[in-house]
């Protein structure tokens, strides 16, 4: 996917769970280790988990105003859509100020605007879906992301994409290419 310039920017966005966090951190980690030179950004969501995760990793973390949709009836889904809105213009000017070369996604809360907000905006972006069920939020943005990469093949039919460059693995695929053995 990259022919990975040294000073590439990556934006990383994933996270409410532990479940979107860490693999969000694994993938920054490994790209550090291949391109030290390479500056890194997360999102999350305000009051979450990855607000002390991410820092305590060693990466800088900007926050969303945004949680996930209640599967009940809740007076809380009326705040929703303002949170929605909110989020999805607050991700636009962090990429504006940061101007990342690509935007990885792990699914949860706050990938959703963010990976929203820099497809609109022309960055390329990938989303990782780790678990064995697709979430919500990769269901509905699979249709716009450059490269998909799943830990289980039998699950791309769940996110609706026909692309040809999708990968188990991303970092053995060729989605951060380098000179490194694998």
């Amino acid at each position: 996917m990259f022919s990975m310039k040294q000073s590439i920017k990556i934006l990383l966005s994933g996270g409410g769970t532990g479940g979107h966090i860490f693999p969000a951190i694994s993938i920054a980690q490994e790209l550090k280790r291949r391109f030290p030179d390479a500056q890194f950004l997360f999102i999350g969501a305000q009051d979450r988990m990855e607000m002390e995760k991410v820092p305590q990793a060693g990466f800088d973390i900007k926050g969303l105003w945004i949680s996930g949709l209640q599967r009940k009836l809740s007076a809380a889904n009326l705040m929703f859509p303002l949170k929605i809105i909110d989020s999805v213009i607050k991700a636009r000017r962090i990429i504006r100020r940061f101007k990342p070369d690509v935007c990885i996604g792990t699914g949860g809360y706050a990938s959703g605007p963010t990976l929203f907000a820099a497809a609109q905006m022309g960055i390329p972006t990938l989303i990782q879906e780790q678990n064995s069920y697709p979430g919500i939020t990769n269901k509905f943005l699979a249709k716009k992301a450059l490269k998909i990469c799943v830990a289980y093949d039998h699950r791309l039919f769940q996110l609706r994409c026909a692309k040809e460059n999708t990968f188990s693995h991303w970092w053995k695929s060729g989605c951060a290419d380098d000179k490194h053995d694998h």
